[in-house]
């Protein structure tokens, strides 16, 4: 007897990750570009969205450069109407954060390229790049210009502790990786991690995935039914999730199949997409019957600790659902599972 009746594979999709959205929220890196260039399909489906009659925003946790230098970037790849005031960046929300305990004018030590060095100043403190300036504060982001000098200065900043009359250190964000054209790239996490390891203190993060950035771009945008669009579990989905708003999970960055199946309660997307072309498409629901888990044509099982393939479908995204389905579901983390290598197949696009 068939697992799935006839009538229950006709109803089998449900709506398309769009419907009903009226303001798309994506990330930058490994979502719309890679380094210079545009991913593949990343532009013209963002532009379909926006011809549809939906709000565009974007959210940034790269703090190399300007919103002003962001939306020109995105204007020459193709999003034409892209301006200053669409881009939500973690300079901008480590600004509003220093505001709570720093007051301006004061000196703040800046370890970061343009993007920070500029919201700092614009928010009227005295920028300075030495710790013998006798700074109010540390604020550091990502830069590829960074270099151990910078390291250094803010690690004689931060040689007292907070809690014995030290500055406070916020971190713009904490990725540890970047995607880029030749591929994945330490971040901003690993320069942060440098000064931690000398110091032995932690930072304050802005960005995602804290929820204040989130927030301010629900806010701007006046998003009443936001989609965002992620392709990092731990900062991006995770964020969204913090944030109470719905996310899609891109293959075209960071995060693999086998990040997906691996993922956490509190960093689990909505959906689950190979580009964002698919974010048109009617989404397949999952099916279950007993131990037994369908996504489109794609059928997996938990066999005791055995996750198993039962059939991989036309379409290796529907495997992946249901598979990163029968996990989440089950209660059980992946390393309790024995995966069939098929399931961390990866190819998917990547940079």
């Amino acid at each position: 007897m068939a697992l799935f009746s006839r009538s229950r594979r006709a109803a089998a999709s449900g709506p398309a990750p769009l419907d009903g959205v009226d303001t798309v929220l994506a990330d930058l890196d490994g979502v719309v570009y890679a380094g210079a260039g545009a991913l593949p399909h990343a532009v013209e489906s963002l532009n379909r969205a926006a011809a549809e009659g939906r709000r565009l925003g974007y959210i940034t946790n790269n703090a190399s450069r300007t919103d002003a230098d962001v939306a020109a970037h995105l204007r020459e790849l193709g999003l034409e109407r892209t301006a200053p005031d669409d881009i939500v960046t973690s300079p901008q929300a480590a600004v509003r954060l220093l505001r709570t305990m720093v007051q301006p004018p004061a000196t703040i030590l800046v370890v970061g390229g343009e993007g920070l060095v500029t919201e700092v100043a614009r928010a009227g403190y005295t920028v300075t790049g030495s710790a013998d300036d006798r700074p109010a504060a540390v604020v550091q982001g990502f830069s590829p210009d960074i270099a151990w000098t910078h390291l250094a200065e803010a690690a004689f900043a931060l040689k007292v502790p907070e809690e014995d009359g030290g500055i406070p250190w916020i971190a713009t964000n904490t990725d540890w990786t970047i995607p880029q054209a030749r591929g994945i790239a330490p971040g901003n996490g690993t320069l942060v991690s440098a000064v931690h390891t000398a110091v032995g203190r932690l930072a304050t993060v802005a960005g995602k995935p804290e929820p204040p950035i989130f927030h301010e771009a629900v806010s701007r945008f006046a998003a009443r039914s936001p989609l965002f669009i992620g392709d990092r579990l731990d900062t991006d989905i995770a964020g969204a999730q913090a944030a109470g708003i719905p996310s899609a999970l891109v293959l075209t960055g960071v995060d693999r199949p086998k990040h997906v199946l691996a993922a956490p309660a509190n960093s689990r997307p909505t959906y689950i997409v190979e580009d964002l072309r698919q974010l048109f498409e009617p989404y397949p629901a999952v099916q279950t019957d007993g131990d037994t888990t369908r996504v489109g044509d794609a059928t997996v099982r938990i066999d005791g600790p055995a996750l198993r393939v039962m059939d991989a479908g036309s379409r290796p995204i529907d495997l992946l659902r249901a598979g990163a389905a029968a996990v989440w579901n089950s209660g059980r983390a992946i390393f309790g599972f024995t995966v069939q290598a098929e399931l961390y197949a990866d190819p998917f696009l990547r940079p």
